[in-house]
């Protein structure tokens, strides 16, 4: 960031301000400068930070699984192999506990959902003005950018646009599976019948349909709202620093604590994101009679 002092306020909305491209007012396409700027752009606007950070991590995800099948072997594996093979059983183990029918793909989906998001949340452990000020110092020495108009959020998952974009596609599935198996008559039935029978059919299609609907809904909200919450506690703590010598030594106090706690918070987004996929497609497989 500049140089010279900002406030509080300041330094907090930077922080949670989206790299955006899209339409300016005037009709040109280039970098929001500011969040009312980025905020009229509309719906096509683009958040660069986390589409970069997420293919990054998503390349270096199936990178890191592609090389360690090439290497294994039957003999003594190796500690990278171990490691691979161990949250291979883990989730293997999860879908056999919570995925009662028969599909191929459950089990790969949900080895990719859980390393994934786990590497996005992992990214809140990372130094908060670590990437932002490379970012800052690359917009100005090389692009020529003012300092205060550069933004780079690192965790893509408390990007709301993230997060509901991979429960969108979770709830495609849902639908696509609910129809393949049930067909579209048993889908739609299971939406109108259940659980009060035919005379009930306005009250069942309103809660099946509230049911239905909260499904992405929660899945979105919840992992955005627990990792922006986590990362506006490291933004508040790292206030603290240029408060004074005595806050700024409790600050790295705090800071080591909330980190270590918040190994756990990523760890069960990522897990609790994984275990609703596997239920809501079991679901999706079951037919009722």
């Amino acid at each position: 960031m500049a140089s010279e002092a900002i406030t509080s306020s300041e330094y907090i909305k930077h922080h949670l301000q989206n790299l955006t491209y899209g339409q300016k007012a005037d009709g040109t396409w280039g970098v929001a400068h500011s969040a009312e700027e980025a905020a009229d752009m509309g719906f096509w606007a683009i958040n660069l930070d986390t589409i970069g950070v997420s293919v990054f991590l998503g390349v270096l995800m199936m990178w890191f699984f592609r090389s360690v099948a090439k290497k294994a072997s039957a003999g003594v594996p190796t500690g990278t192999q171990n490691f691979a093979e161990w949250i291979m059983e883990f989730i293997d183990s999860s879908v056999r506990g919570s995925f009662s029918g028969r599909n191929p793909l459950v089990a790969p989906l949900a080895l990719t959902i859980f390393v994934w998001i786990f590497m996005m949340n992992f990214m809140d452990l990372i130094m908060i003005d670590g990437i932002p000020q490379l970012a800052t110092l690359f917009g100005t020495n090389v692009l020529g950018a003012d300092p205060h108009h550069v933004f780079f959020k690192i965790v893509p998952t408390t990007d709301p646009n993230a997060t509901f974009g991979m429960a969108f596609v979770v709830f495609a599935m849902v639908l696509y599976y609910s129809v393949k198996v049930k067909g579209l008559g048993g889908f739609i039935g299971e939406l109108t019948l259940q659980p009060f029978g035919k005379w009930g059919i306005p009250v069942n299609l309103f809660l099946e349909g509230v049911t239905l609907i909260s499904k992405p809904i929660s899945l979105a909200l919840r992992l955005f709202g627990n990792m922006y919450a986590g990362e506006m506690i490291f933004i508040l703590i790292a206030i603290m620093y240029g408060a004074s010598l005595i806050l700024g030594s409790f600050a790295g106090l705090l800071q080591i604590g909330w980190a270590i706690f918040h190994i756990l918070i990523i760890t069960l987004q990522a897990f609790i994101f994984m275990t609703l996929t596997i239920v809501y497609l079991d679901m999706a497989h079951q037919k009722h009679h």
